[in-house]
This record gives C-alpha cells, structure tokens and sequence, in this order.
C-alpha cells in the first residue's frame, strides 16, 4: 500500500532565528493525533539534508500508532531518500511500545504519535569513499535530525533524538532489510507535561 504525502509548505509563521533559538529535546507527548499535512512536512523537512556524493545512504522509516494520525492507518512505512512523495506500507500494526522497549525501555516512545527510525546502507557511500564514508553517513544523520529538531519547533511540535537501542531489537522489531542499519529514533507529537522516565516499562 502507498501513501500519498501532502505538498510541503515553504514559507513559515516562525522565523529560523526563533526556532533555533527554541530547539530543545523533549521526551514528553500527550496522546493528541496529528495531522496527516504535519506529517508531511516533517518528512519533507528530513529530505531536505546535504548528502556527500549524493549517495543517498539513509532510509527514512515512519512508526504510526493507532489513530495518531488523520486517515493513516497504524504501521511502519518506508519513505526511500530518493522518493518524498510517497510513504509505503513496510509493516503492519501499531509497533510503538515494541520500538520504546527495544529503545532500552525509554517508555517515552510509546507515548508519541510517531517515531522516525532514520537507518542507513553505509555501502552506498563506502562504496565510494570507502571507510570515511562512515564519517559522513554519521554526520549525514546529524543533517536530518538537526531538520526534525527544527521543523519541529516550526510546528509547535516536539521531539528528541535516542540513539540509547539495542541495533539489532529495533531491527527486528521493524522487520529491517539486513543492509538498513538504525542510526537515530526520533518520537513526534505534541508535548506533554508529565513525563515516564526512562528505563521503565508500563505495561
């Protein structure tokens, strides 16, 4: 199943200044839907990152609960570094408590709406870099995150960067090709006040 994704907008109510200036990680969601158009612009945002050699080396996966956002279903979709337009259905199901316990039970995760799993085939850049491209699939991901962080702020939203996982749990979880290796999980949605903790499951 593919999903058609909503056109970005281009011209803010934020300025950059101020969204820098607000950028800050916050592990605290209420359990508010959102909008299929945030959606989309945050995924816009995640495309929008240099890549060295245009190598394209990350993949961008997108964990929905259930209702969380307007007429999308619960699941794990892929969206290819080369394709915004479309999200595609990888895996069905609302895995977010699964992802938060794989997440060394950062229970924070189940909370939002949404996780980006951003993850990474080194061998499109090693290939031609050969071990530096590691450095630069590394600060590739920076790229990405640093937009969510900010497109975030722009939206009245929050997030956190976790890169605290178990590689090869969040891997299964997620039902990853052998080659996509997770670099940073990235929960969305609108802040909250109360906040879990780490390292505790609420079952």
């Amino acid at each position: 199943m593919r999903l058609k994704l909503e056109e970005a907008d281009k011209r803010g109510e934020v300025s950059l200044e101020e969204t820098i200036e607000r950028r800050k990680s916050r592990r605290s969601f209420q359990r508010t839907r959102l909008t299929k158009k945030q959606l989309s612009q945050l995924i816009w945002s995640a495309e929008k990152a240099p890549s060295a050699g245009a190598t394209y080396p990350l993949e961008l996966y997108v964990v929905l609960g259930e209702e969380c956002v307007d007429d999308i279903d619960a699941g794990v979709y892929h969206r290819s570094a080369r394709e915004y337009s479309e999200l595609e259905m990888h895996k069905e199901s609302d895995l977010r408590e699964a992802l938060a316990i794989a997440c060394l039970s950062q229970m924070f995760i189940a909370d939002a709406p949404v996780s980006f799993v951003i993850a990474a085939e080194y061998e499109r850049t090693t290939g031609r870099y050969g071990d530096r491209g590691i450095r630069y699939v590394h600060i590739e991901v920076g790229h990405v995150s640093q937009n969510i962080y900010l497109q975030c702020e722009a939206l009245g939203l929050a997030t956190v960067a976790v890169g605290a996982f178990y590689d090869d749990e969040v891997a299964r979880v997620l039902s990853l090709p052998k080659e996509h290796k997770p670099i940073y999980v990235m929960p969305v949605g609108v802040g909250g006040r109360y906040y879990r903790g780490l390292f505790k499951r609420n079952l």
